[in-house]
């Protein structure tokens, strides 16, 4: 019976957001929260697998033209240098959205099966909670896959690096999740959008078509697999023992991080709706469409 409110309400809660988020009146441009500023990296954290925090090994993550970029144009081979470029503020409740693109080779050295391949993290651990040679954070992620020109390839997919979700009410263990998006071959641009609702449910969108559904959001699954483990993924032994113990535990919150496997990207756009927050119509910062109450955020009239 409880699991099957839970279900109920991540599905009203759900209905609720699509409504206000596509319906009239909508949300003004300035509700949203620009997470690059296109002229720099201010307000990100770096931690490159290896490297300490904020090691921006060979110029990997920066900003041209606009763009935030994740490039290779220095290395001589990629070497294991899996990195990640953290928002230095955690959510719980929001819309993301990015515009992203794949271009050029993969770097030498990188798996095969990284060629147009990166990923959106959210609910992740902080940049600075990784452990030395750590490469992938417990998160939830948003897996990108380009075209590759030899059929479907779906993208806007879920991986679960120390996580774990339930789909139709049952757990399911993969750790990669496929959406039913289209194929987008080629080197164009592409919107995501994923509703995150706290550890009830996400919803990933593209062009409006919602692609992938995910509840119950947990820390769970082991990190990747049995041969695939904390340890193997470069996390010291009390790191590993954290995780571990909170097996099984909701996860609601976390960082938002874009991450960096071998394969050259550009993001144009990155920017967030926060859904959590005064809820009180007296208040001066009330909005019509938070979903989250956090009235301690509240501002009135007359107060100091």
């Amino acid at each position: 019976m409880f699991l099957l409110r839970r279900i109920v309400l991540s599905a009203l809660l759900l209905c609720s957001v699509l409504s206000f988020a596509w319906a009239q009146p909508k949300p003004s441009p300035k509700d949203w929260e620009s997470l690059f500023n296109g002229k720099d990296l201010t307000g990100w954290d770096i931690k490159i697998a290896g490297h300490s925090l904020n090691d921006n090994y060979l110029n990997t993550f920066r900003v041209e033209n606009g763009m935030l970029r994740i490039a290779y144009d220095q290395y001589q081979k990629f070497d294991g240098k899996y990195g990640h470029i953290y928002y230095n503020k955690p959510y719980s409740h929001y819309i993301l959205r990015f515009t992203y693109r794949f271009v050029g080779n993969q770097t030498p050295g990188g798996a095969a099966w990284n060629v147009r391949n990166s990923g959106v993290m959210v609910h992740s651990q902080s940049a600075k909670s990784l452990t030395l040679k750590q490469d992938f954070p417990v998160s939830l992620e948003i897996q990108m896959l380009g075209g590759l020109g030899k059929g479907p390839r779906h993208t806007a997919n879920l991986c679960t690096p120390g996580t774990q979700v339930y789909m139709n009410g049952k757990l399911n263990p993969a750790h990669c999740i496929d959406s039913d998006s289209k194929t987008y071959d080629g080197d164009g641009w592409v919107t995501i959008d994923a509703v995150v609702l706290g550890d009830s449910v996400v919803h990933h969108i593209i062009e409006g078509d919602t692609v992938l559904t995910y509840n119950r959001l947990e820390v769970g699954g082991g990190f990747v697999s049995k041969d695939y483990t904390f340890l193997s993924a470069g996390i010291d032994e009390a790191g590993a023992r954290y995780w571990m113990e909170r097996q099984n535990t909701p996860l609601g919150s976390g960082y938002i991080a874009l991450q960096a496997e071998s394969h050259p990207i550009d993001f144009r756009r990155v920017e967030l709706l926060n859904l959590k927050g005064c809820t009180d119509p007296k208040a001066l910062n009330y909005k019509s469409y938070f979903v989250k109450s956090d009235n301690s955020q509240c501002r009135y009239a007359n107060r100091r």
